[in-house]
């Protein structure tokens, strides 16, 4: 029996069992499914479980808290249980070791580094010693449809906590996330007139042409080299070839890097108009992740964790990313560090996996941010 607690074999055989019980969002029996699991690791550890029913067709959250530190705000983890992989796709990606890659839906994308955190805190609770913070872990299970039955919870649990720990995968060779853009999502909805397109095309007002005058709007927003991008995502429009098109529909995608990028782009989206008499525009939408902008605090979080990643024998480096996570929820009024999951790559493919060697390391950089952070 080995003597090492972060034993790379047992941690993975962990994250195996969690990612065999398939959880895609939109199956809340099948997320509910491995949070009985998660919530049964937790009956011996000095810790309460709280159970939130799920709603609007998801599955439940679950609130693990430390029997100490409670009475003064201390460390939160974030954590998704959801996936994008639809049932069945672990046929088509079963569990697998191949050298230094173990593969699995959700293993990467978050499975592997929410069972890290869940090992870590197992670690704490074995030590003896309480560390000086409480440490919340929070899972929620509609992280991968932007998180709208648990936002309210994670800003919550946010505010009350001193720092937040978030298990989305490294980056880029095992990089941590100290940025993220923010993330709005639109619905573009268009209505013109129909009419035959052979035999009287001018009683007609083409939805579909006046999409594409709106598509050019959205387009020309797009900025490279200011982190701004538009992207029209889905269009959808017409009945048929020879009907001049009374409806078309769009969805839209747009991720800013900061707040002050938000407050110029999102009305001016909103107020896009039409240009062809006779037809109508109707743009819905919001910012529903804000910038996750590096602040102080969440520098000297970083810096600690640097350190302490330098003890255990690695360079923890950083790095602003354009994707959304819960942590965006988080970082405008508390201390977030993001990424610290396994390290991989494929998240949301037909490949997606960990890096074994990365399981050990960062299982510890976990157990030493709940150990040191004060």
């Amino acid at each position: 029996m080995s003597s090492n607690p972060f034993e790379t074999a047992v941690i993975l055989d962990g994250i195996r069992r969690w990612v065999e019980i398939e959880s895609p969002t939109e199956r809340p029996d099948q997320v509910n499914k491995l949070a009985d699991l998660v919530a049964s690791g937790y009956r011996d550890l000095p810790a309460t479980v709280e159970r939130i029913a799920g709603r609007d067709g998801c599955g439940d959250h679950l609130v693990t808290r430390s029997s100490w530190g409670q009475d003064a705000p201390g460390i939160l983890v974030l954590s998704h249980l959801d996936t994008v992989h639809p049932m069945g796709f672990i046929e088509r990606l079963p569990f697998k070791v191949d050298g230094d890659s173990a593969f699995g839906p959700g293993i990467y994308d978050m499975k592997g580094g929410a069972y890290l955190a869940y090992h870590a805190f197992r670690q704490v609770c074995a030590d003896g010693a309480r560390p000086p913070l409480g440490i919340t872990q929070l899972y929620v299970s509609d992280e991968e449809i932007g998180s709208p039955t648990s936002r309210a919870l994670i800003e919550a649990e946010g505010r009350k906590a001193k720092y937040v720990l978030v298990t989305e995968p490294a980056r880029d060779g095992g990089k941590i996330v100290t940025g993220r853009k923010g993330v709005a999502r639109f619905d573009v909805t268009i209505k013109g007139a129909p009419a035959h397109a052979g035999t009287r095309p001018e009683d007609g007002r083409s939805a579909i042409r006046e999409l594409g005058n709106v598509i050019q709007a959205l387009e020309a927003m797009n900025d490279l080299k200011r982190g701004v991008t538009v992207n029209v995502g889905v269009v959808r429009g017409g009945t048929k070839p020879n009907v001049i098109a009374e409806e078309a529909f769009a969805e839209v995608d747009m991720r800013v890097p900061t707040m002050a990028d938000a407050d110029e782009l999102v009305p001016k989206i909103l107020g896009i108009t039409s240009r062809t008499e006779g037809v109508s525009v109707k743009i819905s939408g919001e910012l529903n992740r804000p910038p996750y902008e590096k602040s102080n605090a969440g520098a000297a979080l970083y810096e600690h964790a640097k350190g302490l990643a330098a003890e255990l024998g690695f360079e923890l480096a950083d790095v602003f990313t354009g994707g959304g996570s819960d942590g965006n929820f988080t970082a405008p009024h508390t201390a977030t560090l993001d990424g610290l999951g396994v390290d991989g790559k494929g998240a949301h493919t037909h490949y997606e996996q960990l890096y074994i060697s990365s399981i050990e390391p960062r299982a510890r950089l976990l157990h030493r941010l709940y150990q040191t952070l004060r």
